[in-house]
């Protein structure tokens, strides 16, 4: 989708004067993290019919430590506390893992993972929460027995900021591609209002090629069914956004943030250059043999071109006689072989010296990525920069809390007062991380049973995270042990009076 040409529209039809060309950058990020920037991973080469282009190899490292601060940030170690049982159960289910509930309905941790990675590259993520088959009463949502709730989780891409104040979206639009009637629409959410009144209005656009090629919008009829807009009252925002903690220092993008590779474009070429030049040595490093023509087969093809072939390209492979070279004992022999040199050590050198360089620049330590003798070690197996990474984690978590708890919130107040659910909005909630980039597994489990050895924690605890059982049945574990260990009673003595 053309966004730049979408938000011109917009600002001419209503108004608004949101930054389009800041969507110049986010684009360029997509770019990085898809691994081929047109400009970059091109090179022009000489061949003998003429000048070609050939792509560069790319690690496509921006993905990769996308991905990695998403594991970090948001897995499956990370749960939500909720003071309120009820609200607990309906929002996590019962079990301990936290996999059930309404959750698990939205497939709530796999989105919500995803969606990290999306803000990581884009600069900014935001969960938006609408509901289906709702009740509306003279432009009003009320509850009713069909409400189902929905979350999108949409990238900077998707995200235009209409009002902001200190530095937060109070309000925004977000824009997605569609599909009605087999035909390209864009599909506009609008977010407007606030604590006291919101109104949440939906647009469909059909997008059609202009005499130009440039595209051209056309508003179009909500589909049967949708409704063109709703009013809530004494609702938290249906939206949240999150962003990478670093301070921009790009202008424009009032409200958004940037990409956690966006200072390390410069380090992400410099690797593809060093392993584009490390597979081209070992693709031109194979044996070349250099012939006499002497030696060579001579054929003559339908043109009458001459071509000599050979030994290696003959299907003959044994010769009666060889032409003998006059002269000296010194003249030069009628082949000569050619091995080059692969480098693998500088090249090795060369990836890896990047490779530091631009993890250290995206937060995650200078030796996040370290290949030695076959083995990678991760952030787990060094300590020479963890406290880097331990840092730029406890940093980046804060935003991220923010849009969980907000987002979970009107999650609450929407299945409270739209689905009439038993659930309290207001409860207290909060985030427990996971912190295994700070210990791997195996250390904490060990440093879970010494403290369960030595009384500091129980151990239907520590059984529980080693086994990955729920606390119940970690407490019949623990019990049954203890009844099997119990010693016998001793009696010493007669039994008589």
């Amino acid at each position: 989708m053309n966004i730049t040409a979408f938000l011109n529209y917009l600002n001419k039809t209503r108004g608004w004067a949101i930054d389009a060309d800041y969507y110049g950058y986010i684009e360029t990020w997509r770019q990085w993290w898809q691994g081929s920037v047109p400009k970059v991973h091109t090179r022009a080469a000489e061949y003998a019919n003429g000048t070609k282009k050939r792509p560069i190899a790319s690690l496509r490292m921006p993905k990769r430590v996308c991905e990695d601060w998403a594991n970090l940030l948001l897995n499956d170690r990370t749960t939500f506390q909720i003071k309120d049982a009820d609200t607990a159960s309906y929002l996590l289910g019962d079990d301990e893992q936290q996999v059930g509930g309404l959750l698990r309905e939205l497939h709530f941790w796999r989105n919500a993972n995803a969606l990290v990675e999306q803000a990581y590259w884009s600069g900014t993520g935001a969960f938006v929460l609408s509901a289906e088959n709702l009740t509306v009463v003279k432009g009003k949502a009320v509850p009713g027995p069909d409400t189902r709730l929905k979350l999108d989780y949409d990238p900077a891409s998707c995200i235009l900021p209409l009002r902001v104040e200190r530095g937060i979206v109070t309000e925004a639009a977000f824009v997605s591609e569609y599909m009605m009637e087999g035909k390209p629409a864009v599909y506009l959410q609008t977010h407007t209002g606030n604590e006291t009144r919101r109104t949440i209005r939906n647009e469909w656009f059909r997008v059609t090629d202009g005499v130009s090629g440039a595209p051209v919008f056309e508003a179009l009829q909500a589909p049967p069914g949708t409704a063109e807009s709703i009013t809530v009252e004494g609702s938290p925002p249906w939206f949240a956004l999150f962003s990478p903690a670093a301070v921009k220092n790009l202008d424009g993008g009032t409200g958004l943030g940037m990409s956690v590779f966006a200072e390390a474009l410069a380090e992400a070429q410099g690797i593809d250059l060093a392993f584009d030049n490390y597979r081209e040595d070992i693709r031109l490093g194979h044996k070349k043999i250099f012939y006499s023509a002497d030696i060579c087969r001579k054929v003559v093809d339908q043109e009458g071109v001459e071509h000599s072939i050979p030994p290696d390209d003959d299907v003959q492979s044994q010769f009666v006689t060889l032409p003998q070279k006059e002269g000296s004992l010194d003249q030069s022999s009628e082949y000569h072989e050619y091995n080059p040199d692969l480098r693998v050590d500088s090249n090795h050198k060369a990836v890896q010296d990047m490779l530091n360089l631009f993890s250290f620049k995206c937060g995650l330590g200078c030796h996040r990525y370290n290949f030695e003798l076959g083995n990678v070690t991760i952030a787990a197996e060094y300590n020479g920069s963890r406290q880097d990474l331990v840092a730029s984690a406890n940093k980046n978590q804060i935003p991220i809390e923010g849009a969980l708890v907000g987002i979970v919130r009107a999650i609450l107040w929407a299945a409270k007062n739209l689905q009439g659910a038993a659930v309290d909005p207001e409860t207290p909630i909060s985030v427990d991380w996971d912190d295994s980039y700070i210990t791997d597994a195996e250390t904490r489990m060990s440093q879970m049973r010494d403290d369960a050895l030595s009384g500091l924690l129980p151990r239907y605890k520590y059984l529980s995270a080693r086994y990955g059982v729920s606390e119940e049945d970690a407490r019949k574990l623990a019990q049954e042990a203890a009844d099997e260990n119990k010693q016998p009673e001793l009696s010493f003595g007669g039994g008589g009076g």
